[in-house]
C-alpha cells in the first residue's frame, strides 16, 4: 500500500487573532482534509516581537486542485496576514547532495537510510575534497565529484561545487563532516538549503577539534548540533542537538568514538525535520514542529 500523498503548508506571521481560523477556513472552503496541524505562538519576549508558526498537512485528493493552483489561491490570504510561507508536495522527493571530507560514519548512516528508503530522497551526488570513498560511493550508483581544496585553488573550488549543485537542481546540501568552511557568498546564495553536523554542543566549543576543547576543560557532557549553514562560522540556526555523559577517565579517543554515535543520530534527525518542512526559521531561533 503506497503512503497517502499530502501536502505540507507551513509558515509564520505576525500573531494576531483568527490566524488558524482563516487558514483552516479557506482550506475547508475548498474541501479540505487536514491530517495533521501543528502550532506555536512566540510571545515576543526578549528582542522579537510575537510571532506565530503553523504547520499543516492537507490531504492532496481531497482538494479540487493541484499545487501550483493552491499557491495562487492562498497568496491573497498569506499577503493580508503579512506570512512567510511554503507549501510542499509529499510525492516530490527533495534532492540532496552530500559533501563529505574523510570522516565516513555520516555518509555511510545517510546512505544506509537512503537506501533501506528511511530517508525517502534523491541523492543526485557526492562530493568530496578527498577522493577516499570515491568506490564505495559509486558501489551505490551515485556519482561521485572530487573537488579538491587548498589554499591556492580555494575560489575556484568553491565555484565548481555551486556549479554542481545547481546543475544537479539540488535543493539541500548537507556537510557530512565536510571539513571545508563555506565562502561568505555561497551561504548567502543557499540560505536554509545548507545542513552541517558540528561535533560539539553549540555553541559551547565552535570551530576546529572540539572534542581536544572540550577534554582541556573537562567537561562531563559532550554532544552534537545539526544546524543551518551561514556566513558565520557555526552560528547558523540550531535544528536538533543530544548530549551523552563522559567522566574524568575517558579520554579525547574515547570522547571522539562516543561522538560519532551522537553525531550520526542528530544530523540524521535533523536533516529528516528538514524534509518533512517541520522546522521554520525566524531570525537566528529555530520552531520545530514534531
Amino acid at each position: 500500500m503506497y503512503p497517502r500523498r499530502f501536502y505540507t503548508l507551513s509558515g509564520s506571521c505576525p500573531d494576531q487573532v483568527g490566524i488558524i481560523a482563516r487558514v483552516s477556513g479557506f482550506i475547508a472552503q475548498h474541501s479540505g482534509w487536514i491530517l495533521e496541524s501543528s502550532y506555536h505562538a512566540d510571545d515576543g519576549s526578549g528582542d522579537s516581537a510575537s510571532r506565530y508558526f503553523m504547520r499543516m498537512e492537507v490531504k492532496a485528493d481531497s482538494l479540487p486542485f493541484h499545487l501550483a493552483e493552491f499557491r495562487e489561491r492562498f497568496r491573497p490570504l498569506a499577503e493580508e496576514l503579512a506570512m512567510d510561507w511554503k507549501i510542499s508536495d509529499s510525492a516530490v522527493k527533495r534532492r540532496v547532495v552530500i559533501m563529505v571530507s574523510k570522516q565516513e560514519h555520516c555518509l555511510y548512516d545517510l546512505l544506509s537510510r537512503w537506501q533501506s528508503r528511511e530517508l525517502d530522497i534523491e541523492i543526485p551526488c557526492v562530493i568530496a575534497n578527498h577522493d577516499t570513498f570515491k568506490a564505495f560511493v559509486e558501489w551505490h550508483g551515485i556519482p561521485f565529484h572530487y573537488v579538491p581544496v587548498n589554499a591556492d585553488n580555494r575560489l575556484a573550488a568553491n565555484a565548481e561545487i555551486r556549479r554542481i549543485y545547481e546543475e544537479v537542481r539540488a535543493d539541500t546540501m548537507v556537510l557530512a563532516r565536510y571539513m571545508q568552511i563555506l565562502p561568505a557568498d555561497f551561504c548567502d546564495s543557499f540560505p536554509g538549503q545548507i545542513i552541517n553536523i558540528h561535533h560539539s554542543f553549540l555553541p559551547s566549543f565552535v570551530g576546529a577539534r572540539p572534542y581536544h576543547q572540550a577534554y582541556r576543560r573537562g567537561v562531563k557532557l559532550i554532544g552534537a548540533t545539526c544546524h543551518y549553514v551561514t556566513r558565520d562560522l557555526d552560528q547558523g540556526p540550531i535544528i536538533e542537538q543530544d548530549v551523552i555523559r563522559i567522566d574524568h577517565s575517558d579520554s579525547v579517543e574515547d570522547m571522539v568514538r562516543y561522538g560519532k554515535d551522537i553525531e550520526k543520530a542528530v544530523l540524521a534527525r535533523g536533516l529528516r525535520y528538514h524534509l518533512e518542512d517541520r522546522v521554520l526559521v525566524h531570525a537566528n531561533k529555530t520552531v520545530i514542529f514534531r
